[in-house]
């Protein structure tokens, strides 16, 4: 098994470097931040000619640092380390346990000969206050668990066998380092429940640990498919739960995201270009913890590699909705979903995903969508078959699964 490089992050570390600002990064507890600033980071600057006493490094989550949670401890712990005018690199892991850490950040900023990496498991790390506070003064970097490029490159296996293995276990990096599929389940459902969602139910004091439960197997059960928190919110009702509110149920989603457990996709009125308000699709930020939470049952290859597009898609850095586009007929309106649509500055991509269109019909009902919308933006069609790139008579590209995701250029095709 090769080493894990993470080389598209580390570039944007390299291209962040000394840039005034600070650097942040974000990501789903256990993808690989820590390990991004050391080894990783901290290697290249070696390799570069930096000393190592002028890389300091303090990781917030372990007991012995317990002190540097304190605003002071940490500035002054840095500070004192701090012995000439050269560049110092302070990489911080897990900021979002020092209480305060916005102050510290800031001081650090005033220094000209720090250069400040931090990392962060949250989205409250990044709440509308603290980007009020960093506006203008930080990079947010978001690293996710493996792409299946990452995961191919990794585990050196063939296509088919790496695709049932990564569909199933996910991307998350210690997951993949074990070495048998009891070893992956185990560590899964460990890292699941007493890091997860102990975290969740900490940080926001959950008194309803078993609603939160149900909502992450009802989000688990349907990604790909439309969800509302109202359904989900009178389904409680419906089971004689009196004791919950449409805010509670809200609340408990907004904590989910915040942990980037799952994401949330909002659908938008293609021809109308307005947002819908609801319902939503979520989608799993890693497909291992979606399947151990519902015990590796509904295992439906379809719903599956939507997540998988979508996941590659984010990582790659477009901005991603569902599409809804009206059709008008002798019948009156019809309405049509479009997977995604992709926006990366003036590129945008509609993109359906389909494990096959194998036959006439099925090639008819995939491409309607896409055929309805009007403009001349790129149209594509992802199938499970490993096939070679063609254009179907509407001018659609259709494209295999294996292209796809192993070629980072293959919207450009």
């Amino acid at each position: 098994m090769k080493e894990i490089k993470r080389e598209q992050y580390l570039n944007e570390l390299i291209s962040a470097r000394e840039n005034k600002l600070i650097k942040i990064i974000t990501g789903i507890r256990r993808c690989g931040k820590s390990y991004l600033l050391d080894p990783i980071f901290k290697n290249y600057l070696i390799s570069e000619g930096v000393s190592e006493d002028h890389i300091i490094k303090v990781d917030l989550d372990l007991i012995e640092n317990n002190k540097y949670k304190d605003p002071m401890e940490l500035f002054n712990y840095v500070i004192n380390n701090v012995k000439d005018k050269d560049m110092y690199y302070i990489l911080l892991d897990e900021i979002q346990l020092v209480k305060d850490f916005e102050s510290v950040l800031n001081s650090f900023l005033k220094k000209a000969n720090l250069d400040v990496y931090v990392t962060g498991s949250n989205s409250k790390f990044l709440s509308s206050d603290i980007i009020t506070e960093f506006r203008g003064r930080s990079t947010e970097i978001r690293i996710y668990p493996l792409s299946f490029k990452e995961f191919v490159e990794i585990k050196e296996l063939p296509f088919d066998q790496a695709w049932k293995e990564y569909i199933l276990y996910g991307g998350l990096p210690p997951v993949v380092l074990q070495d048998n599929e009891k070893q992956k389940r185990e560590y899964l459902l460990s890292l699941f429940e007493t890091t997860y969602l102990k975290d969740i139910i900490e940080r926001n004091d959950i008194k309803r640990k078993d609603v939160l439960g149900g909502i992450i197997n009802i989000l688990a059960s349907s990604i790909g498919s439309l969800t509302n928190p109202m359904n989900i919110y009178k389904t409680y009702l419906s089971t004689g739960d009196k004791d919950i509110s449409l805010n509670t149920i809200n609340s408990y989603i907004e904590y989910l995201e915040n942990a980037f457990l799952i994401k949330k996709v909002e659908r938008y009125d293609i021809k109308g270009r307005k947002y819908i308000l609801t319902p939503f699709k979520y989608y799993f930020t890693d497909l291992g913890l979606r399947n151990v939470r519902l015990n590796f049952r509904q295992q439906e290859e379809n719903h599956i590699m939507e997540n998988i597009i979508y996941n590659e898609l984010l990582i790659r850095g477009y901005t991603i909705d569902v599409g809804v586009v009206e059709a008008r007929n002798k019948d009156g309106r019809n309405y049509y979903e479009v997977d995604f649509i992709c926006n990366m500055a003036s590129n945008k991509y509609y993109i359906q995903s389909a494990l096959n269109i194998n036959t006439p019909e099925k090639n008819y009902q995939e491409s309607r969508p896409l055929n309805c919308i009007g403009d001349n933006f790129k149209k594509i069609i992802v199938v499970k078959d490993d096939i070679n790139l063609w254009h179907n008579e509407d001018g659609i590209l259709i494209i295999g699964i294996k292209e796809f995701l192993l070629n980072k250029n293959s919207l450009e095709l």
